[in-house]
């Protein structure tokens, strides 16, 4: 019936800096990689297929899902790493500010989980990461409805795991620290920090800090290692960090 034989993989936020990596380097784990993403790849990996989904939107969401099942019949993994960031003080952050910034961090893996859990559980078994962040441990000032949505992350995912344990299914956390990636030129300002806010001088700072650890950071390629770790073990632990020493040394004070 012209079904894929590998296994199949499904990551969001494939386009660009840390979904792009982890989906390239599942090309060569034994893996049919489907990379999501709004917008089409511009310099896509030999073998990556593009699936065209907004994690914000339930209908993109279960027509992506809809297409993969239809070529590869199954999904073994999916990666959860679609995500952006905003920057302000939480003060000047409007409503819809804060809800878009949910929309896509936390409600899109939502969607995500429960369009494919159900296909896991009838294959018996399945791999799930979400990749949160350290920010998801300790908060960040001036990006804090970044960390609040990881932090939610976080409790998703402890409850997941512990939910559907009994389908075969494992659901770990990846955690990243600062790399060098688009993400940085991405981050969204909040309106209310461009006007005449009472933190724009300590916002401003604090970005600038952020945005010069993450320029200087490593390269997401190093990630790969610690995804390697979570697909050889037999029993991942829930919590993955990875990053800067004196950054998970940090969290972990």
């Amino acid at each position: 019936i012209g079904l894929i034989m590998k296994k199949a993989a499904l990551v969001t936020g494939a386009s660009s800096g840390i979904g792009k990596v982890l989906a390239e380097h599942l090309l060569g784990q034994d893996y049919e990689v489907f990379g999501a993403s709004r917008r089409q790849f511009h310099d896509p990996a030999e073998g990556l297929r593009w699936i065209p989904m907004d994690v914000g939107d339930p209908e993109s969401v279960a027509a992506g899902v809809l297409a993969i099942t239809e070529k590869a019949g199954r999904i073994d993994l999916l990666v959860n790493c679609a995500g952006f960031g905003i920057s302000g003080a939480l003060e000047d952050t409007s409503d819809a500010e804060a809800k878009s910034q949910f929309e896509t961090n936390f409600f899109g893996v939502h969607r995500l989980c429960r369009a494919i859990v159900p296909l896991m559980r009838e294959q018996g078994k399945g791999l799930i990461i979400n990749v949160s962040s350290l920010a998801g441990l300790t908060a960040i000032p001036f990006q804090g409805f970044y960390s609040a949505s990881k932090f939610a992350l976080e409790a998703y995912t402890e409850a997941l795991r512990m939910e559907v344990a009994g389908f075969g299914i494992l659901v770990v956390l990846l955690e990243p620290g600062d790399f060098k990636t688009g993400f940085t030129s991405s981050r969204q300002p909040v309106k209310g920090s461009q006007a005449n806010s009472f933190y724009k001088k300590q916002c401003d700072l604090a970005v600038s800090i952020m945005e010069r650890d993450e320029q200087t950071g490593p390269d997401p390629s190093l990630i790969t290692f610690t995804l390697d770790r979570i697909l050889s073990a037999s029993s991942p632990r829930l919590r993955y960090s990875v990053g800067r020493f004196s950054q998970r040394a940090g969290v972990g004070l």
